[in-house]
């Protein structure tokens, strides 16, 4: 396979990281300042499978952001740090991805090296 596409395979992996990032995010917001909620309020509130929303709590939990209780998920204390840690990340890869694509832009523009003699 073309050199293009493994690097199209590998943005793709990291777009799929963001959409898994994305789904927790908006699984704590679910949760955040309101009463417990259970999987199946969750999967319908965010018309997710119940299989995806399952795997983010599992997710959040081990991060220690959100535990179970008998009334469904609720966020811990450590959210606020979660939420801090969250907005230093995103602005260090906005950062990063900004630079990744005025890298590609100039190899983009780049006229093909010649093959002559080969």
């Amino acid at each position: 396979m073309p050199p293009a596409a493994d690097g199209a395979k590998l943005a793709d992996r990291i777009s799929d990281e963001l959409e898994l990032l994305a789904r927790n995010v908006d699984i704590l917001e679910q949760l955040s300042g309101r009463t417990p909620k259970g999987i199946i309020r969750l999967s319908e509130a965010l018309h997710l499978p119940i299989h995806k929303v399952r795997y983010s709590l599992h997710l959040l939990e081990r991060e220690g952001v959100v535990q179970p209780s008998a009334d469904g998920a609720v966020v811990t204390d450590a959210a606020r740090e979660f939420w801090s840690s969250l907005d230093a990340s995103l602005d260090a890869m906005s950062k990063r991805v900004d630079h990744l694509k005025e890298r590609a832009a100039a190899h983009r523009s780049a006229a093909p090296p010649s093959r002559k003699g080969y």
